[in-house]
């Protein structure tokens, strides 16, 4: 019997392990981030005799900020951000209560001399609580991005990343958003307060990545699945 039991929990871990492996392999949704292909443009034929060759032309003034579909700018990372929560809670109650003693033709009712109905009653309660939370963060850099899309009224939807390996590890960074032409300034850089629906990514992947990650175990027991 005590070897039933043995094999049945084992069977039942292995499946539980095997759920737990399933779930974390499955793919979840990753936007790309990979730059859009580049626009070729067909070139008119060279007429014979003609000054002006299409694609030979010399421009004497062009600006050059980011306004077509693979330009690319300069994004300049100045995020910060700072949070801070406070909270005080104090309850006090108090509660008192006096009875008389009972008369009953003008005579008290006492046994030994001592009032059977007199007395009081008093009773206090209070509470206290207090809670403080503070977060800050930043985020100081710059990243060249390319733009993807134009929209009809001109603003333009950007996307990119950077990659940086340095020692046993490899550190990144990942911006999409829309932002306004402008916005953009003489030097072809933008702020990335100005991004709208900014989504900024900073991670790394390596061995220093993996060293700060929870074990398969320590993440079972802080999910949802092992709330106590």
């Amino acid at each position: 019997m005590t070897v039933y039991r043995n094999k049945i929990r084992l069977t039942a871990s292995s499946i539980v392990v095997l759920m737990i492996c399933g779930c974390s392999i499955l793919p979840g949704h990753q936007e790309t981030y990979d730059p859009p292909a580049p626009v070729i443009e067909a070139t008119a034929p060279a007429t014979s005799g003609a000054i002006y060759q299409a694609g030979l032309e010399v421009r004497l003034f062009e600006d050059l900020k980011a306004g077509r579909v693979g330009d690319i700018l300069t994004v300049r990372l100045v995020e910060r951000t700072a949070a801070s929560k406070n909270s005080a809670t104090s309850v006090t109650k108090s509660t008192e209560a006096t009875m008389g003693n009972i008369t009953v033709f003008g005579q008290t009712l006492s046994k030994d001399g001592q009032p059977l109905f007199d007395g009081s009653l008093n009773g206090d309660s209070s509470f206290d609580g207090a809670g403080s939370s503070s977060q800050s963060n930043s985020l100081v850099g710059d990243i060249s991005v390319t733009v993807v899309h134009r929209f009809p009224n001109g603003n333009l939807e950007i996307r990119g990343e950077k990659w940086v390996t340095l020692n046993q590890g490899r550190e990144f960074i990942r911006l999409s958003g829309i932002i306004r032409p402008f916005d953009i300034g003489p030097d072809n850089s933008v702020p990335s307060s100005m991004i709208a629906d900014a989504r900024i990514t900073y991670s790394s992947k390596g061995v220093l990545a993996a060293a700060n990650r929870m074990g398969l175990i320590s993440r079972f027991f802080n999910s949802i699945l092992h709330p106590y």
